[in-house]
């Protein structure tokens, strides 16, 4: 194995933790199954000396069948064993390596996390991690003991005749050359597929995704055209690949385990010339053909461990990215729910978004922010939601700079509304049950939150009621049904406090009204900071921080905003005259 398939292999080990011992139990089974599958060779050329001896031993031949019959029984046995031990430890390190693939997704930044395709995260986490399972679960053993079998058996034929030794390693050389010339550019061929093919599930999932939108706006030939062509590019990685390999690995798995080639006239004519006798020439050939079984194993596992550094680097690219700064136990303990942003800067990659925004937000406050779209309204509620740490500047809750709180702690004080919410593939009342951190929220709470955010009649009208699944992403439901549900797990979850980023962008203007309704009972003596979708419902904030190009343009209540002629009080005016034939996007 070459050195980045051991640093591969250790890797994996070292995530076994407690189950490392069923890894070493693994191969001491593999090698007694490996000396029980040799063993019988050996009794059986003991048969065929009894046979030219002329041997009429039957107690002899009967107790030589019956040990072969044992140690073909023991070698099932152990494998059995050895395999069972092999695949409890893999599972143990597979499910080890997942979770923490899906707990760094949790702790790394939400810029990190979306800039990967949905597609490709969940090849690494699904597809690509499962793949580690034949190769650690049967090279470990199979391929170790494969290569200590031969080794084993060599040792012996040396013994009877070195020459004979010599003529049974011939074929090995050449098999080797051809396999080495096969794994030339083997990690490169390799990496090429596995980008063709990632970027394939990433065009399928567009594809799928965007149907809708391809079928209204009759983008079906360019939206096929990309996919085909990704399909192409896919194919013709793997044929271009296997073209190369194929007569390679032909000729290693045809020469390497003619190991009879050249012992059969080496040792023919040997005996003609009385330089071994029959007894050990046939002794000599049973054995050699005992080396065929375990080097075509070995040969069979060489492609699966070629693979193995390029999947463990894949997976190690989330485990080991970088995690939002965060301690893991609480030190300070906020004292109020005071927020404080001072001269925050933040951007994606090279790009800055937000130029030192300063807020002062104290506890209780409602808080509005307004703006044209893509102004950073949306970025400054995620980094006040702990969704993303902030470039240079700080962010601090009750005078603690969030960084040193850890991300449970904080996250148990938050709660956040978007506009696209999420719902799991679950009932409505888990869906709402899920706002409770330790999810034991009772029926009653579940249906009281429900009715605080205007959502208890159209889930009453539901086929089964509380209990109706939502779908996948929630696509049994509108969207204003999602959001109100999205409303209602935030209600029940009780934070300090409540980030509504245009939650009420897809309801109408009645629900819309017994929401804020609720929303305003629900935060008695919280912070509430809002993302207005219709200024309306924005003219009672205590403070209106109006955002424009990643920065406080300025701020104020909604009077003294009006009276100071400002950004404000345009985008005000625009929004009185559009209520009558629709209402603008802020």
């Amino acid at each position: 194995m070459g050195k980045d398939n051991n640093h591969s292999f250790r890797w994996l080990l070292s995530q076994s933790g407690s189950r490392k011992n069923r890894f070493i139990a693994s191969v001491i089974l593999a090698a007694l199954s490996t000396l029980c599958g040799i063993a019988p060779y050996y009794f059986i050329a003991r048969i065929v000396r009894m046979l030219l001896d002329g041997s009429s031993d039957k107690g002899a031949y009967i107790l030589n069948c019956v040990i072969i019959l044992l140690l073909w029984l023991g070698h099932a046995l152990f494998h059995a064993v050895s395999t069972a031990n092999s695949h409890v430890g893999t599972f143990h390190v597979l499910a080890v390596i997942r979770k923490k693939a899906l707990d760094k997704l949790a702790k790394m930044p939400l810029g990190d996390v979306i800039s990967k395709p949905s597609g490709s995260l969940k090849n690494i986490i699904v597809e690509r991690i499962d793949s580690i399972e034949p190769t650690l679960a049967h090279v470990l053993p199979e391929f170790t003991t494969g290569i200590g079998a031969p080794v084993v058996v060599m040792i012996y034929v040396f013994m009877i005749s070195w020459k004979l030794g010599l003529a049974a390693l011939i074929t090995v050389p050449l098999g080797m050359l051809c396999y080495m010339l096969m794994m030339f550019g083997y990690e490169q061929n390799y990496k090429r597929c596995v980008n063709a093919t990632k970027a394939l599930n990433d065009v399928s999932m567009e594809y799928i995704n965007g149907i809708e939108v391809i079928k209204v706006f009759g983008k079906s030939e360019s939206s096929y055209a990309k996919f085909a062509a990704a399909a192409k590019e896919c194919a013709a990685s793997f044929i271009d690949w296997m073209r190369k390999c194929s007569v390679y690995m032909t000729f290693a798995m045809s020469i390497m385990p003619a190991t009879m080639v050249a012992v059969l006239p080496i040792g023919g004519i040997m005996a003609i010339h009385g330089t071994i006798n029959a007894a050990d020439f046939i002794t000599v050939i049973v054995m050699t053909v005992g080396l065929i079984e375990p080097l075509i194993g070995v040969m069979s596992y060489s492609d699966d461990i070629a693979q193995m550094s390029t999947i463990v680097g894949e997976v190690r690219q989330i485990i080991d990215a970088p995690e939002m700064e965060r301690p893991d136990t609480l030190t300070k303990v906020p004292q109020s729910s005071d927020i404080v942003l001072d001269d925050v800067h933040f951007g994606y990659g090279e790009k800055e978004i937000l130029h030192g925004v300063s807020m002062n937000i104290k506890t209780g406050d409602f808080i509005a922010l307004a703006g044209p779209s893509g102004s950073g309204k949306s970025t400054i509620a995620r980094l006040i939601a702990g969704l993303w740490d902030v470039g240079s500047g700080s962010l601090s809750l009750g005078g603690i700079d969030i960084r040193e709180i850890p991300l449970e702690d904080y996250s148990d004080r938050i709660a956040y509304v978007s506009q696209d919410n999420y719902l799991f593939d679950l009932s409505v009342r888990d869906n709402i049950r899920m706002g409770r951190t330790d999810g034991t929220a009772s029926d009653e709470e579940v249906e009281n939150a429900a009715r605080q955010s205007g959502c208890h009649e159209f889930i009453m009208g539901l086929e089964n009621g509380y209990d109706t699944i939502v779908g996948n992403s929630g696509g049994h439901l509108s969207g204003g049904e999602r959001q109100r549900i999205a409303i209602a797990r935030a209600m029940l979850k009780n934070a300090d406090v409540i980030i509504l980023d245009e939650a009420t962008a897809y309801t109408d203007p009645e629900n819309e009204a017994v929401i804020q309704e609720s929303v305003a009972k629900l935060v008695k003596g919280k912070t509430l900071i809002v993302i207005a979708h219709r200024l309306s419902t924005i003219k009672d904030a205590d403070r209106i921080y109006v955002i424009k190009d990643g920065a406080v343009a300025e701020s104020g209540t909604h009077d003294e905003l009006l009276e100071n002629h400002s950004v404000y009080e345009k985008m005000w005016k625009a929004h009185m005259a559009s209520r009558d034939g629709g209402e603008d996007n802020v």
